[in-house]
């Protein structure tokens, strides 16, 4: 295990032996001290918008009545912690993927596949009414907890230690996966095999070689350092993969109607400027992954059209097994411009 993943665990261990993770909403005198956990090193857009926009603002335009403090890299937990600590009241916000898509299947949209044109069209529909319709129908489904806000996690890429540069490199490799059908499905399609590790143990099975390669944004390739453990990524940019912010509603319910729209605007400023940011970084991110020495191959349009047909089935599986909500979802963001 890398010493910044120990340094973390040890002080989640800390802040839990000195009693920092009080309940959601602690008082503190006249003010409520929020706790905000992600999996992200504070170098990702998503991450460092929550720092410099979310809790900036929402210390800021509550007059300090509310205290924002952030804790990146897992260090109150993975994801699914962090989203079980959110829906139960134990951790006020989170910033988390989809670990609720088997219990709430719309959420599988997080990860549809070539969905969007371009990440400008990702950004609007995650940033416009889209975004406010799936928020209503999560909250009906998972009343303790509202999402508050849609940013990015990256257009998925894939790296691995063993020639990577078309579609046929796929056939045979081992890809770390994150645990749904949609990621799982797409390497089993490309003729390759998928094994689930969580994020914080994925540096770890690449240097041993437990996978071949895994799927992620160059941002995340770069913050996770996973670049000294991998020598090819390939910019298929498969999936445009979004974060939630998600708030207990005990919290949010309890503040006083002004201090939630603080809550609320913080965190859709917080989610442009990251849709921005990350938009802005990929020229550079692509520059610096191949300054460390990984052979970085786009995604020719050849080829693009091959995998499209390759992972043919699980669009169609998903489509079918989803009829009551995908086709018109998904038409309805491709309608978006």
């Amino acid at each position: 295990m890398r010493l910044s993943k120990i340094v973390a665990f040890g002080l989640a261990a800390l802040c839990v032996t000195a009693g920092v993770f009080a309940s959601p909403g602690q008082q503190k005198g006249d003010s409520i001290t929020i706790k905000v956990g992600d999996n992200w090193s504070d170098t990702h857009p998503m991450a460092a918008a929550i720092d410099n926009v979310f809790a900036a603002e929402v210390e800021k335009n509550s007059g300090g009545k509310i205290k924002v403090d952030v804790y990146h890299s897992g260090t109150l937990g993975n994801e699914a912690d962090l989203w079980n600590g959110v829906r139960n009241g134990t951790i006020e916000v989170a910033i988390v993927g989809t670990p609720m898509n088997q219990e709430f299947p719309v959420m599988l949209i997080s990860d549809w596949p070539f969905l969007y044109r371009d990440l400008e069209h990702a950004k609007k529909v995650w940033t416009g009414p889209i975004a406010e319709e799936v928020n209503t129908a999560f909250h009906t489904k998972f009343p303790s907890v509202y999402v508050i806000g849609w940013g990015p996690n990256s257009a998925r890429t894939f790296t691995s230690n063993k020639k990577l540069t078309s579609v046929d490199d796929f056939n045979g490799q081992k890809f770390r996966m994150p645990g749904n059908p949609i990621h799982v499905g797409i390497v089993q399609n490309l003729g390759a095999s998928a094994q689930v590790i969580p994020l914080g143990e994925l540096f770890s099975a690449l240097e041993t070689g437990v996978v071949d390669g895994q799927d992620n944004g160059m941002v995340t390739v770069l913050s996770e350092h996973f670049y000294e453990v991998q020598k090819f990524l390939y910019e298929t940019n498969h999936i445009v993969a979004t974060l939630e912010i998600v708030i207990s509603a005990q919290v949010l319910d309890n503040l006083p109607p002004d201090l939630q729209k603080v809550v609320k605007d913080a965190a859709k400023k917080a989610s442009v400027k990251a849709w921005d940011d990350y938009m802005a970084s990929l020229d550079k991110d692509r520059k610096n992954l191949r300054d460390r020495g990984l052979t970085v191959t786009a995604c020719s349009a050849a080829d693009k059209e091959r995998i499209i047909t390759m992972i043919k089935p699980l669009t169609d599986k998903l489509l079918s097994d989803n009829a009551d909500w995908a086709p018109a979802l998904v038409e309805k963001v491709k309608a978006v411009r």
